[in-house]
């Protein structure tokens, strides 16, 4: 009797032990644009005097397309890239954009993938810590849908990055180079660079990290901050 009694509890502390095992299962988002993809995706802070930032990061919804008038400027250790959006194109991808840099999400980010003649990648939070390993794993709690459209891959095109799933995007996104046709409907295009394409080309040809296995540039092109405004507070 006490043997039997022995292997129930054996038993039991064997199932114990495979409960306890579980552990939960960490998204990366990686998707590169590297040839023939593009390379994908959080302590975020609210940005200085945006009233609108939230104190709590939450996934994004239509109403946050906002404005159709507003565009996103990226002000980079670099110079300042301005960018429009195709918010009939991809709402979705305008909403989480323009939601992740009012609440300050870009801010402090690098470039972290810069491969010339091709793009030029951002908005991983992992971009801010000084181990270039984890760049291209990190983004926002969520995945957004993807939104393929007929917008082309050209110079300057506003992409998101995603892994190897479709419905994979989250916080990075990238800058064509140039034309870039086996992009197209892989990857969703959302906007365009209307100022700052100089800075952008600049970026591309900066001399690049040998030790770097991100492509990273050296030293690091910093995104200081990411404003949303009205485009005719720029004049444009």
């Amino acid at each position: 009797m006490s043997a039997f009694f022995e292997i129930c509890l054996s038993l039991c502390l064997l199932c114990l032990a495979a409960c306890g095992s579980e552990e939960p299962v960490k998204g990366t988002e990686s998707a590169t644009p590297e040839k023939s993809s593009a390379r994908q995706q959080s302590d975020p802070a609210s940005q200085p005097g945006d009233t609108s930032a939230a104190t709590e990061l939450t996934p994004p919804t239509l109403d946050d397309v906002g404005n159709p008038d507003e565009v996103a400027v990226i002000e980079s250790s670099n110079g300042q890239i301005v960018l429009e959006f195709f918010p009939d194109l991809a709402p979705l991808h305008v909403a989480n954009f323009k939601k992740l840099a009012r609440f300050g999400f870009y801010d402090g980010t690098t470039f972290h993938r810069v491969v010339p003649g091709f793009v030029i990648q951002g908005g991983d939070p992992n971009s801010k810590d000084s181990d270039p390993t984890n760049d291209g794993t990190g983004g926002p709690p969520w995945q957004v849908k993807a939104e393929f459209n007929d917008r082309p891959h050209l110079k300057g095109t506003l992409s998101m990055a995603r892994s190897r799933e479709y419905d994979s995007a989250g916080s990075q996104f990238f800058i064509c180079l140039d034309r870039v046709p086996h992009l197209d409907k892989q990857y969703t295009v959302f906007g365009q660079v209307i100022k700052g394409l100089d800075v952008v080309e600049e970026i591309g040809r900066m001399k690049r990290d040998p030790t770097n296995p991100r492509d990273r540039k050296l030293p690091a092109v910093v995104m200081r901050r990411v404003r949303i405004v009205k485009r005719g507070e720029l004049g444009l």
